[in-house]
């Protein structure tokens, strides 16, 4: 499902993924059709922008932490031009599953905006880099990863962007062994030892930004 009130995206992003074997169960302009079409049919995700009618403020963030509240099974990827902080750390610390972020300028490549959107559809998360790094900024006064180092940290921004450990090691150039050995570091650093019923990957992510 699209949600984006420029009519040119909508109809861009829908040949891509009809073209990538995706069904588009409907495509609509502002938020309030959007959650009447979640309504009547939910799917399995939406892809939806942050700015959209009447007031072209938040209206898309609001409808999707609204719509992973009521319909957990929707996965809802934003893609938008802006980082809207308060919302889009609500989105993150509410759902741990199945939600992305993407910045719009900064999807280059087609081949990364559909394996972000695929990884959030089947329940994973993936967020812009970007938007990470300004969500931990605005968290830094009660900053308690300061006691991790720069390669913790660069870990657990690649872990808040959903990539698994193969895929950080790749990305970070070192073993898999050493990436497990950073966030098991970043775990006891930020005391999320013996948590059980969680994953300790989304809670080291949410300790940061909800401090």
């Amino acid at each position: 499902m699209l949600a984006d009130d420029s009519t040119l995206l909508r109809e861009g992003l829908a040949r891509l993924l009809a073209d990538e074997g995706h069904t588009v169960t409907a495509s609509v302009g502002d938020a309030r059709a959007l959650l009447a079409a979640v309504a009547e049919d939910p799917p399995d995700a939406a892809v939806i922008d942050v700015r959209m009618p009447p007031t072209h403020t938040d209206e898309g963030l609001r409808a999707a932490l609204e719509i992973r509240e009521r319909w957990p099974g929707t996965s809802v990827l934003v893609l938008s031009q802006y980082v809207e902080r308060r919302y889009a750390t609500e989105l993150l610390t509410t759902a741990t599953e199945g939600v992305g972020y993407l910045l719009k300028d900064r999807v280059v490549q087609v081949d990364e905006f559909l394996d972000a959107l695929e990884r959030v559809a089947s329940g994973q998360t993936a967020f812009d880099p970007e938007v990470v790094r300004q969500l931990l900024t605005l968290s830094s006064h009660t900053d308690p990863l300061q006691r991790l180092t720069p390669r913790e940290c660069d870990v657990l921004a690649k872990m808040a962007q959903g990539h698994t450990n193969a895929a950080i090691a790749g990305q970070l150039y070192v073993s898999q062994s050493a990436v497990e050995k950073y966030i098991n570091a970043i775990f006891d650093k930020l005391e999320l030892t013996g948590t059980t019923g969680y994953s300790r990957r989304v809670l080291a992510v949410l300790r940061y930004l909800g401090s």
